[in-house]
């Protein structure tokens, strides 16, 4: 009789599973995700965080189906268009409807572990604001060394909490009680080589915008010792050789775009020199143009 009891309990828990798996209870987290035509990502980065309370996709004026994906797969979309990833990140930080804010972005995953710490710091937080480690990943390849193998971000706080107004790589305003999480963040921020040119040309331009805002002007050393000294920190201050000829490609590709920067830094003292003179100055006009038609051509009697 116990056995046939133990059979039926059997058979009904795995005809509906439900009934003996127990059900994960939501974080009391909201999740804030800026995008831009992100709609080869968005849905599963949303889907990927269903032990979230609240995820928050603020666009910023995407031109595919982003919003409507990220609506499809559970988020709260608004329009956030118009402005810097910052001003994208505090619309949605001024949404949430929970206490405790986690600041990701479509390239981003969250692992098991770190969502268990997550979850314990906002069940008994000890301090106001959290910094995560990131596990970043070059084509497939994760990068031990160099400035990607020891990055930091502050991603975990209370909703008070705003991101300083720039173009690129914009940060939290400062906390004075941080605390750090063991555990990883997964980050692919390219989705192949082309990608990551792209991309590193548009924050590059970004960039030189902010420096031109504060009153920077481009020097020669700027565009020549500063791409030199990119390269020999991020491959050997860094150590970025031990992670081989994928530490070689991304020191390359980081000198080249501390040239961009400031190439479009030097553009942009240009345009701004050229708008500030005169028309006539710039295209001189000669008091008279000669008609060659009038002139005579020389005779055999003249040669």
């Amino acid at each position: 009789m116990r056995q046939t009891l133990l059979s039926a309990a059997a058979i009904a828990a795995a005809a509906n599973p439900c009934i003996c798996a127990p059900t994960r209870s939501k974080i009391r987290v909201t999740v804030v995700i800026p995008t831009l035509d992100e709609a080869a990502r968005i849905r599963s980065a949303v889907e990927a965080l269903s032990w979230a309370d609240e995820i928050i996709v603020a666009d910023g004026g995407s031109t595919d189906r982003t919003p409507e994906l990220a609506g499809e797969a559970g988020a709260k979309v608004i329009d956030a268009r118009g402005g810097t990833i910052a001003s994208q990140r505090n619309a949605g930080i001024a949404a949430a409807t929970n206490r405790w804010i986690l600041a990701l972005d479509t390239d981003e995953r969250v692992p098991d572990q770190l969502r268990d710490e997550i979850a314990a710091a906002v069940d008994a937080p000890l301090h106001q604001a959290y910094r995560i480690r990131f596990r970043n990943f070059f084509l497939g390849r994760e990068i031990r060394h160099g400035r990607w193998g020891y990055e930091f971000h502050v991603r975990l706080f209370q909703s008070d909490r705003r991101f300083q107004e720039r173009n690129v790589h914009e940060t939290l305003e400062s906390v004075g009680d941080l605390g750090s999480l063991r555990s990883p963040l997964d980050h692919s921020p390219y989705r192949d080589l082309s990608h990551q040119i792209e991309k590193m040309a548009r924050y590059a331009r970004w960039g030189g915008e902010d420096l031109a805002v504060r009153g920077r002007r481009a020097s020669a050393a700027d565009l020549t010792f500063r791409p030199v000294w990119r390269f020999f920190r991020e491959y050997l201050v860094y150590d970025g050789w031990k992670d081989g000829r994928a530490g070689l490609l991304l020191a390359l590709l980081s000198a080249c775009s501390a040239l961009l920067k400031y190439a479009h830094l030097q553009a942009i003292e240009w345009e701004t020199t050229a708008q500030t003179i005169p028309a006539e100055q710039l295209i001189p006009v000669p008091s008279s143009i000669k008609d060659p038609a009038a002139e005579a051509w020389p005779t055999l009697t003249d040669l």
